[in-house]
């Protein structure tokens, strides 16, 4: 199973970026830059698939994931 998560950012009026995963609800990081807030976007996303797994909330399945910003 390949899992595809489309990361929106946005810019703040205090210049810290926003990053979001919108299939993940609460899946939101801040960053000084873009790609920091990207980062951590991704390694919340991450996290919060671990936790599903490890949780049996998830199918025990392979999968695969990417991320895309949007």
């Amino acid at each position: 199973m390949k899992l595809n998560f489309t990361i929106e950012l946005d810019r703040e009026t205090d210049g810290r970026w926003i990053a979001e995963v919108v299939d993940l609800p609460g899946v939101l990081a801040y960053g000084k830059t873009r790609k920091a807030a990207l980062a951590a976007a991704e390694a919340l996303a991450l996290r919060v698939l671990a936790d599903r797994l490890e949780h049996a909330e998830a199918p025990p399945q392979q999968f695969s994931v990417s991320f895309q910003a949007a």
